[in-house]
């Protein structure tokens, strides 16, 4: 058995499994991304052993997960076998300490070559915040709401440039309307997980394109580390017209049931005021969707400026467009990016 850091367990021979040996509802919470989930405590198992540490001590509630553990211990060795690849396994719990290294000493027994991650769970997740603080190549993409960044940001991806893309890890496109047509989201935990996993594949010495977002997308929260990193970090900013958003927002939400719009539509009308608001769903009712794409966008519009103002350094360049094409924005964002050195 042996123990490494963070980054010598995620990176070193990716192809050994990861075997995570805490309860369901931890892993359920968040878990590395890839990583196989075989307790050596369930859920209310784990309650009663930590009930016994915290009410009677450490050697009874050792005696007591020994209890619990013994008659499973022929399946998880079963089940260790069948995970394996060329005999090596790679395993780790919250800490790195009890269950980690039992289940390792099982594996190891039963003739498994085993790594066991130093610090654990915790250290992974502190080794996350670290490496989102530590970048010093984001590009962070502005715009009002329609500018079509997201598919931007797909065209730079396909252009082989680096790109964090928040929204499909969050599961959500942001804003009151952000969870229309799409599924549930994750756990934050495990969305900063896979914004983790993607970020490890990534030359961080090279430019990473990020969507500026809020700290929060839908219900997931941005790791603080990154959040803070994007407000300091180098801005470039889309301009494309009014004119050119309307209709990309029409064909984004025009096919969504009206009565999910007008929920959507509701969760803003303390901000957007009553007689507007009442306005917008007329208009939605009527069929009417470039004039409620119109009024939307003149309530996000006016979000967009003071978010810009309160939270993101001065902007590098703008970026002012002619044509809703996210090709070739892409492109003229490659353009000036190259241009700054950025």
């Amino acid at each position: 058995m042996q123990r490494v850091g963070v980054l010598d367990f995620l990176l070193n021979e990716k192809s050994v499994p990861i075997i995570d040996v805490r309860s369901p509802g931890e892993f359920a919470d968040g878990h590395i991304p890839g990583a196989i989930n075989l307790p050596l405590f369930d859920d209310a198992e784990r309650a009663i052993v930590g009930t016994t540490y915290t009410q009677v001590g450490r050697f009874e509630a050792i005696d007591t997960g020994l209890e619990i553990v013994g008659p499973k211990m022929n399946a998880l060795a079963k089940s260790a076998r069948s995970f394996a690849i060329h005999g090596k396994l790679k395993v780790h719990c919250w800490r790195g300490g009890m269950r980690s290294d039992k289940m390792a000493w099982l594996f190891e027994l039963i003739g498994l070559q085993t790594t066991v991650l130093d610090g654990g769970y915790k250290a992974y997740r502190q080794e996350l915040l670290h490496a989102f603080q530590s970048l010093k190549s984001l590009i962070v993409l502005h715009g009002p709401t329609g500018s079509g960044k997201t598919m931007i940001l797909h065209e730079l991806a396909a252009l082989g440039e680096q790109v964090l893309d928040l929204e499909k890890r969050a599961n959500h496109k942001g804003s009151a309307f952000g969870a229309l047509g799409m599924g549930d989201q994750p756990s934050t935990s495990q969305f900063q997980n896979d914004l983790f996993a993607d970020l490890l594949t990534f030359n961080t010495t090279q430019r990473i394109w990020i969507e500026s977002e809020s700290m929060s997308i839908g219900k997931v929260y941005l790791p603080q580390s990154l959040w803070e990193n994007m407000n300091h970090s180098a801005v470039l900013e889309i301009a494309v017209d009014k004119s050119l958003r309307i209709p990309r927002v029409v064909e984004e939400y025009g096919q969504i049931d009206k009565q999910l719009l007008a929920g959507s539509i509701l969760k803003i009308k303390d901000r957007f005021g009553p007689e507007k608001i009442q306005h917008v769903l007329m208009q939605l009712n009527d069929g009417k969707l470039d004039e409620v794409a119109s009024m939307l966008l003149d309530y996000y519009d006016k979000t967009y400026e003071f978010s810009k103002v309160k939270y993101k350094k001065e902007v590098s360049a703008v970026v002012r467009s002619h044509t809703g094409d996210p090709r070739i924005n892409a492109l003229q964002l490659l353009k000036i990016a190259d241009e700054l050195k950025l």
